[in-house]
């Protein structure tokens, strides 16, 4: 629908394959220790339900709105880590030519080459939802636009 954003996914045990990589970076730039295999099995319930108690939130090992909410990290130029990589992760996600290596890299570092990509994924969303900025910040619009597989095709 124009004019507002996708909402968040609901995501929990069994998921595969998006937006769980990006889920798992998450967890892991929150210090769970969690491997980042896009499957949302038992030690990805277990992070997000003790995630889910640190933060006060309703414990159900769903992925929701509100959880997603609390997870996200704001990342721009400069940032590095694994907030980074769940955003590059995105970005792969979204790599059409089915080669990896032509899409941005998963390396944790926020450089001029993630910045465009968000720059440009924000233009696109900017047309359509007025309330984006284009700043090249991944700040919480951003990321549920990017989370919940905006733009993606």
């Amino acid at each position: 629908m124009a004019g507002t954003l996708s909402p968040w996914p609901l995501t929990s045990q069994g998921a595969k394959e998006h937006p769980v990589p990006t889920l798992q970076y998450l967890l892991r730039a929150r210090g769970h220790s969690v491997a980042v295999d896009g499957v949302f099995g038992p030690l990805t319930d277990a992070a997000v339900r003790a995630f889910q108690r640190e933060k006060s939130l309703a414990v159900d090992g769903i992925a929701g709105p509100d959880t997603w909410g609390a997870l996200i990290v704001q990342v721009k130029r400069g940032s590095e880590g694994d907030a980074v990589r769940g955003v590059q992760e995105e970005f792969q996600f979204r790599n059409l030519s089915g080669d990896p290596s032509k899409g941005l890299a998963v390396d944790g570092i926020f450089g001029s080459k993630t910045e465009t990509a968000v720059r440009g994924f924000q233009s696109a969303l900017h047309a359509d939802i007025p309330a984006v900025a284009v700043d090249g910040i991944v700040g919480p619009m951003t990321w549920q636009a990017l989370v919940s597989g905006m733009l993606s095709f």
